[in-house]
């Protein structure tokens, strides 16, 4: 049976991602900020994991409970909004768990991935990181954080073309969760139904991608 790992997975499209796929027979691997505090998450039957992307030490517990196994797709979904207005502090803690986390979590994962039948990497962008569609400013700190972390995504596959992995940058929809709001376009269910699609349907030729939930390809 495959095994995916999401990491941020006790609330929001993270839980989703659990639910689906445990739902599915996979063997999920999940994190959480605070594992014992995670019921919703538990009640999946996912194997739970400490892991914050604010801790620059969180990875190494992560990484050492995983050993050597095999994970067939690594979703990189944990991230934070960040500051609404300038604030220099946040702003940095924002490039940390949206860009520099997920990118160190592929560098170390790397080799679990590639030891698995899929070899997949997946990581949650947004349409808001997407300098040709921004047309309407504001969520500086958010959008510039989603742009950095399609650039060094993007800078990964095309460093890994050989590899046999396949990475891509997926936009999950405007989605009522905590972070969308409930007046967001559509619900969990629906966008994470769309996004599995996508995963699944995604193969080599398709690395460095930017995409929707839908599979349609996104201008960066």
């Amino acid at each position: 049976m495959p095994t995916v790992l999401i990491t941020g997975a006790n609330r929001g499209l993270g839980l989703e991602f659990a639910r689906q796929y445990a739902a599915d027979g996979w063997t999920v691997v999940a994190t959480a900020r605070n594992p014992q505090a995670a019921e919703a998450l538990a009640a999946t039957g996912a194997e739970i994991h400490a892991y914050d992307a604010l801790d620059p030490q969180a990875l190494e517990g992560l990484q050492a409970a995983i050993g050597d196994r095999a994970i067939d797709v690594l979703i990189a979904n944990a991230g934070i909004l960040g500051p609404q207005q300038f604030d220099r502090e946040k702003w940095s803690e924002t490039f940390l768990a949206n860009v520099i986390a997920p990118t160190e979590l592929a560098l170390r994962l790397k080799p679990n991935v590639l030891a698995s039948d899929q070899r997949k990497m997946v990581a949650l962008s947004s349409i808001l990181g997407s300098i040709a569609a921004n047309d309407s400013g504001g969520i500086l700190a958010y959008r510039s954080s989603k742009a950095a972390l399609n650039a060094a995504w993007r800078s990964l596959a095309i460093d890994w073309k050989d590899s046999g992995l396949t990475l891509a940058m997926i936009h999950p929809g405007w989605v009522q969760t905590d972070m969308g709001g409930p007046g967001a376009q559509i619900d969990p269910s629906t966008s994470i139904g769309g996004y599995r699609k996508v995963i699944a349907r995604l193969s080599v030729a398709d690395s460095g991608a930017f995409l929707d939930y839908q599979g349609n390809r996104l201008d960066w």
